[in-house]
């Protein structure tokens, strides 16, 4: 067997896993990689202004197409930077590999020159997280890399490469090598009927709708069991388009924060619960005790130690949430069931037309919900979102509606300020061969805008357009709600300012050749849109519309922050 670079194996290995792309930017100690890609030609590079945007874009990269994305950096500091966007991975379950470089072997006892235990920093939000000392390893240390990051609950792994063992030559023929085979989790029969049992059994049964049902891409099979038992859906933050949200059996989202009044008086009106793919994480649960009330809980996870985690279910199933679909359905064809929609499915649809909130509003300054009226009445069910966190994300949760799986993209658990725009980056980078001409839309407060807004000078680069839509009330209105409702009354470093000394933001758009409009009423939303779509196409790059909208946010419009059971009228 010929001997070759052993950075020539990797690039071969990352083309055979599905990488078409990397995000990243070279160093001295991670040049032979890049130097293999620059031989090679297979793979496209962007150049990243920071490390954690490259981990951004990845991610955004693997949401959208379901792959294991790829971010490289090299020793030191580019691990670190790496870190938030490794974590981020992690809680969202969203498979990516970060390639670091590290100083030489022999050297790393020696604090040389940006070395550092990257693996030790990086093990507590990753899957895996692995130094290769021996160049004869690294092509299975990759395969292993990959079969970890998709297998089970996917997320992250980190490999840091030092400088010697870049530099060697190794054994390897690409043409007899292939991925590591993943192992579907099935579920055990039995467990499947006990699920079908209590299905049937309930009453007043709701399915919840998990990230695990994108993940598992399971959105298809979802909807069929929904229409041949007549169960309404409901969705986690995660799950959101998981099922069409004007299907006739969609019930909302319940949660003290990303939820709808309909949602909640559903959920607590259920008297069965299966949840597929989810965590049962706090914002969606609130208060435990009134969350779990009398109900009965089905958890389904294909993580074994998620079960039970947050709380006991009366019944649990380890399975990949597609596959536990499919036996369900094969189980209730099986015995010939089928129901009619009854008085629950009624019920549901009749708190669905009622307890709603009010979007139509014409004040100056611009209310939050009417941008939202106006996104959903815009766009087509065909574009893609990205959006992160803050009170924008409640809104979004609240009132944005998604139709289609991978195509609402929310930054969850972690809730990184800045990971809107190297998202927005990955999302549309993915979409360069399948779907070129898709519309990606960026949603984005006035303050997360400027964490990583350096990633901009990346699109504008390589010509990647898309709409970031800023809705800015210029202050942090989500840390003064919570201030408020944690009983401290803080007015402290909560403002940013518009005033002469302040951040024009349609200008730190122009620095980096893009453009912008600023929107002070609510007739201008519209236009703006429109504007923003044809300036994107025309420019090939990003495009923003700020919208300055109220400072007072004071509940999240209507719901209070702190308890599932409020269900306040709103103004």
């Amino acid at each position: 067997m010929a001997k070759i670079p052993v950075m020539q194996a990797v690039v071969e290995i990352l083309k055979s896993e599905g990488v078409d792309i990397v995000y990243g930017c070279p160093g001295a100690a991670i040049l032979p990689l890049y130097k293999a890609m620059e031989q090679d030609g297979g793979i496209a590079h962007l150049i990243v202004r920071h490390e954690e945007g490259a981990t951004h874009m990845a991610d955004g990269w693997s949401r959208t197409t379901g792959g294991v994305g790829v971010a490289v950096g090299t020793s030191g500091p580019a691990g670190t930077n790496m870190i938030t966007g490794l974590y981020t991975a992690q809680a969202d379950s969203v498979p990516i590999i970060c390639i670091t470089g590290q100083a030489a072997t022999a050297k790393l006892h020696q604090e040389a020159f940006q070395a550092v235990d990257i693996v030790g920093v990086a093990e507590p939000v990753t899957k895996w997280a692995v130094q290769v000392k021996e160049a004869a390893q690294v092509p299975w240390v990759f395969r292993e890399a990959f079969r970890i990051a998709r297998s089970g609950r996917p997320g992250p792994v980190l490999i840091d490469l030092p400088i010697d063992v870049q530099k060697q030559e190794i054994e390897w023929d690409a043409s007899i090598d292939a991925p590591l085979p993943v192992v579907p989790v099935e579920p055990h029969p039995p467990r499947v009927e006990r699920a079908l049992d209590l299905l049937l059994a309930a009453e007043r049964p709701l399915i919840l709708a998990g990230g695990g049902v994108i993940i598992a891409d399971a959105h298809a099979e979802l909807r069929e069991l929904a229409e041949l038992l007549q169960v309404p859906v409901q969705a986690t933050l995660m799950g959101k388009g998981a099922l069409d949200e004007d299907h006739p059996l969609y019930a909302g989202m319940t949660g003290v924060q990303t939820s709808q009044r309909y949602g909640n008086a559903s959920f607590l009106e259920s008297d069965l619960v299966l949840a597929l793919g989810a965590r049962f994480g706090d914002r969606h649960t609130g208060d435990l005790d009134v969350y779990r009330g009398d109900r009965r809980f089905i958890h389904v996870d294909i993580e074994p130690t998620q079960i039970g985690k947050v709380f006991g279910p009366d019944l649990g199933v380890v399975s990949d949430t597609r596959l536990f679909l499919r036996a369900i359905l094969d189980l209730a064809r099986a015995r010939g069931v089928r129901r009619e929609a009854g008085a629950w499915v009624s019920r549901v649809r009749e708190l669905k037309a009622t307890l709603t909130r009010r979007e139509d509003f014409d004040n100056v300054p611009i209310k939050a919900p009417r941008i939202y009226k106006e996104i959903n009445e815009f766009y087509s069910a065909d574009t893609y979102f990205v959006t992160a966190i803050g009170l924008y994300q409640i809104w979004g949760g609240q009132h944005q509606k998604a139709f289609r799986p991978r195509h609402y993209q929310v930054c969850g658990q972690a809730g990184p300020l800045g990971w809107e725009i190297p998202a927005a980056i990955g999302v549309k980078t993915a979409l360069a061969r399948t779907e070129p001409d898709a519309e990606v839309v960026g949603i984005v407060g006035d303050y997360g805008f400027q964490f990583l807004v350096e990633e901009l000078a990346v699109a504008a680069q390589y010509d990647i357009p898309f709409v970031l839509i800023m809705i800015n009330n210029e202050y942090l209105g989500l840390i003064r709600q919570a201030a408020d409702h944690g009983g401290y009354a803080m007015n402290y470093q909560v403002d940013i300012h518009y005033d002469e000394a302040g951040t024009d933001n349609v200008k730190i758009m122009e620095a980096y050749g893009c453009a912008g409009t600023r929107v002070v009423e609510p007739g201008g939303i519209r236009p703006a849109l429109e504007w923003a779509r044809k300036e994107a196409g025309r420019t090939s790059r990003p495009v923003l519309v700020e919208i300055m909208i109220e400072r007072e946010a004071d509940t999240a419009n209507g719901v209070r922050i702190d308890a599932i059971r409020e269900f306040e009228p709103v103004s």
